[in-house]
């Protein structure tokens, strides 16, 4: 059985991930590796992370295995952690952006990327015939915590970054950590930068009771009122585990990621003389047209974090990252970062001498739409079936890369099933707004359509 969706292991807290499934992959994990070097532990604060992580750690160490508990911190916090505490492994207890019931497992490899999907399998087998290694009394790992972890986490995003033009700049950022993770080095790293910081949702809470965690506009409706209320620069938000950030120009609006994308993509090819941006398939075609003229190019890839960081690696590529506020500085790890993202969007406007909305207004303008459809998962092969067929019929273009993007009059649709939640996700993209949401809604209306055509034993409804 597949476990491992987009982003590791996701699953509602005391339905299927319970404490023996939690043992269960612990042990799966420690069958993996042979002990030696470490294994580097860390959560996130939601409300079963701290438990599920004590059964996590404490199982590997019944394995033979030393861990190290780095704590309560950012998923790309911990990544930046594994390489440099030599680590075999690194194992996060998250859901990222997912509802307050949902908690999950990443896999982290020795080089701070997701594991490959060979290597999951491995676990998933693992799981499937509950290997659960036990060490003799005398081969007990130690179990090792590191409360520096953070610090040396800031640290790293500093050190990639002009300090000093940033603190001149005397920015004043309202800062939403969504009652996430980020609430342990965000603010702390905007402080270093030399910015005013008005945090909302500032405390760990695993009930986010400030918005739900995914930072959508609809969420984040207090960031942008503060940030025309106190006069900010700009507000940045992340999600629960901080591997994103969304922005807030100082008009308010909200700024979707698909241009924070195009932003940093076309700068980082600009500084770097040319060279590679990966992205998905779900990657705005503004991307293309900024970078082209410095030199650059793109290269798509399915969607989901693993598949982007390692084409980025292949291809040596000089930034990538999605559309959703995930974007990846390679000089700096290959993960989702959202502290640096924020720190690279100062460190350009600092650069610059220029406000957000400024440097934004030079970028090629799309409006890309994105929508979600109800679709239970084990439907989601037969309704792709389906909507691939209805597409094929009067598209100048269709792709199979990750699920079905087909490429109509003024624009492009793509319809793809979640790796991590009951649903199909509908993009859609064009230069014109009533385009872009006329595709999306014919994306729903087609995704509706098959799960309504599955016959009466397979259909949700029925």
């Amino acid at each position: 059985m597949r476990l491992f969706g987009t982003n590791g292991i996701r699953e509602v807290v005391g339905e299927k991930l319970t404490a023996p499934f939690v043992t269960r992959v612990a042990g799966a994990i420690s069958a993996m590796v042979p002990p030696g070097r470490p294994i580097v532990v860390g959560w996130d604060g939601r409300t079963s992370s701290p438990a599920f992580a004590r059964i996590m750690t404490a199982t590997l160490a019944l394995g033979g295995h030393r861990v190290v508990e780095v704590g309560l911190l950012p998923t790309p916090a911990v990544q930046y952690l594994v390489p440099r505490h030599d680590a075999a492994l690194g194992v996060i207890l998250t859901a990222s952006h997912n509802p307050p019931e949902f908690n999950g497992v990443k896999v982290i490899g020795p080089d701070g990327l997701e594991v490959p999907r060979a290597f999951e399998e491995g676990i998933e087998a693992g799981i499937d015939r509950s290997a659960t290694p036990a060490a003799r009394f005398s081969g007990i790992g130690e179990i090792l915590p590191d409360p520096t972890g953070g610090e040396r986490y800031v640290e790293g995003i500093l050190s990639r970054v002009d300090v000093g033009k940033i603190s001149e700049r005397k920015f004043t950022v309202v800062l939403d950590c969504g009652n996430g993770a980020s609430s342990m080095t965000s603010p702390r790293l905007l402080r270093r930068l030399g910015c005013r910081v008005v945090s909302l949702n500032a405390q760990v809470d695993g009930t986010f009771p400030g918005h739900l965690s995914e930072p959508t506009p609809a969420n984040l409706v207090d960031l942008t009122r503060f940030v025309h209320t106190v006069g900010a620069d700009l507000g940045i938000a992340h999600d629960g585990d901080a591997d994103r950030a969304v922005f807030v120009d100082g008009s308010g609006r909200y700024v979707p990621g698909e241009e924070t994308l195009t932003l940093l993509a076309r700068d980082s090819v600009a500084r770097a003389g040319g060279g590679i941006v990966v992205t998905p398939v779900s990657g705005s075609q503004a991307v293309e047209e900024a970078i082209q003229p410095f030199g650059g190019s793109v290269v798509y890839t399915r969607i989901g974090s693993p598949a982007v960081t390692h084409e980025m690696q292949t291809r040596r590529a000089v930034f990538g990252g999605e559309e959703n506020g995930g974007l990846i500085f390679p000089a700096h790890q290959l993960a989702r970062d959202g502290a640096m993202t924020a720190a690279a969007v100062l460190d350009l406007l600092a650069r610059r001498g220029s406000g957000l909305a400024e440097v934004l207004s030079e970028l090629p303008h799309y409006t890309l739409v994105k929508e979600k459809v109800a679709c239970p998962a084990e439907h989601r092969a037969a309704v792709l079936e389906r909507v691939l067929l209805a597409l094929q019929k009067d598209s100048e273009r269709v792709e199979t890369l990750d699920g079905v993007k087909a490429w109509l009059e003024g624009g492009w649709l793509l319809l793809r099933p979640s790796g991590t939640e009951p649903l199909f996700r509908v993009f859609a993209e064009a230069k014109e707004p009533a385009r872009a949401r006329a595709l999306a809604e014919r994306g729903l209306a087609l995704v509706r359509s098959a799960v309504d055509a599955l016959p009466p034993e397979e259909s949700p409804r029925a």
